[in-house]
């Protein structure tokens, strides 16, 4: 199945990936790195930059704000600052910052999305025009807003991290009740980083194949490798949390990628689309230029008087492929020759009878 993501850019699978740019919260509450990361996300050649829409009171409850009175995080202070709620004060962006950054990626030239929380960011999000709408793996189960992100008939990327098969069927059919199949379901593992053999590739290949829907890859591994490997499975859409400096403070710049990191996964992931090819055994025009230069021919081992008869011991192969093939040889032994034929001599079917 196809997805029309937005109006230049369908994904299916095996299609080459649409790169989003996830900065997340990586803005750190500054509309000047807000703006700096949309820049270089742009130089780097993704396709969209993704954004997460909450407030200080649309996605943690008191309970949860009292409990982190100090938000280290056992670092120390060096990545997190005083409490969870003086975090997430800074760093929600306004209704007001989510207009002027929507207005300066269309500037820009890159396509801004963002993650809701709460039905109310959705109708925010609506109102900047977004292309369509990221479901975050925590609420996958969250049926509410999966229907009122449906009845907005955008396309919806879901992450699946943390939940069942079971979960995401029916999280797929809560969307589709409301009349919207434009659905592309991403591969996740919602720890960051998570280890290596925790990742379980294949899910994407599970998940082509137990759904009729584009299947993508919500990365929060560190380096490019792993991000990579998913496009040969088939990945056709990654998302790639994005920073310009992974010793920033803040939730989730040591797990990001850097500006060299993301120009060589948008990079490298083309590549590799195209290297995929096709199922069928066909050979490339340089290939088949190659085999005249590169097989064997059938040659004369030492000199062979004309009338004489060929005998295997007569016969040897070397390049070029521009004469009979080794796999013919059988077929000259027995044969008279018409004409004299020199030692190190290739041997064509007109100089036998």
């Amino acid at each position: 199945m196809k997805v029309q993501l937005t109006n230049k850019k369908a994904v299916f699978n095996y299609a080459e990936p649409y790169i989003i740019a996830e900065i997340g919260s990586n803005h750190n509450g500054d509309m000047k790195i807000a703006k700096e990361l949309i820049d270089s996300a742009k130089s780097c050649n993704a396709d969209a930059v993704k954004f997460q829409s909450f407030t200080n009171k649309s996605l943690i409850a008191k309970e949860e704000y009292d409990r982190n009175q100090s938000y280290d995080d056992g670092d120390g202070g060096k990545k997190h600052f005083g409490s969870l709620k003086e975090m997430v004060d800074k760093y929600y962006l306004r209704d007001e910052q989510h207009y002027e950054l929507a207005e300066y990626c269309k500037k820009v030239g890159i396509d801004f999305c963002s993650t809701p929380f709460s039905s109310e960011e959705v109708d925010l999000l609506q109102k900047c025009d977004v292309p369509f709408y990221k479901v975050a793996s925590m609420d996958i189960n969250n049926h509410q807003l999966l229907k009122y992100i449906a009845s907005k008939q955008k396309p919806i990327l879901m992450s699946t991290g943390m939940s069942t098969l079971a979960e995401i069927f029916d999280a797929t059919r809560i969307i589709e009740n409301e009349g919207n199949n434009q659905i592309v379901i991403l591969h996740c593992i919602a720890i960051y980083p998570p280890k290596v053999e925790d990742i379980n590739l294949n899910n994407i290949v599970m998940l082509q194949k137990a759904f009729d829907y584009p299947i993508g890859f919500s990365d929060h591994s560190k380096g490019t490798s792993i991000t990579l490997a998913s496009v040969a499975l088939g990945s056709c859409l990654i998302e790639k949390h994005f920073t310009l400096d992974k010793n920033m403070p803040g939730w989730d710049h040591a797990i990001s990628a850097n500006p060299k990191e993301l120009n060589e996964i948008v990079k490298e992931s083309k590549n590799i689309h195209k290297s995929l090819g096709s199922y069928s055994r066909v050979l490339s025009a340089d290939e088949e230029e190659k085999k005249i230069k590169f097989r064997r021919s059938i040659i004369a081992k030492r000199f062979i008087k004309k009338g004489g008869i060929i005998n295997f011991d007569d016969l040897d192969v070397k390049r070029p492929g521009t004469g009979i093939p080794p796999n013919e040889l059988k077929y000259l032994v027995g044969r008279k020759v018409k004409r004299d034929i020199g030692d190190d001599e290739l041997i064509k079917w007109d100089d036998v009878k």
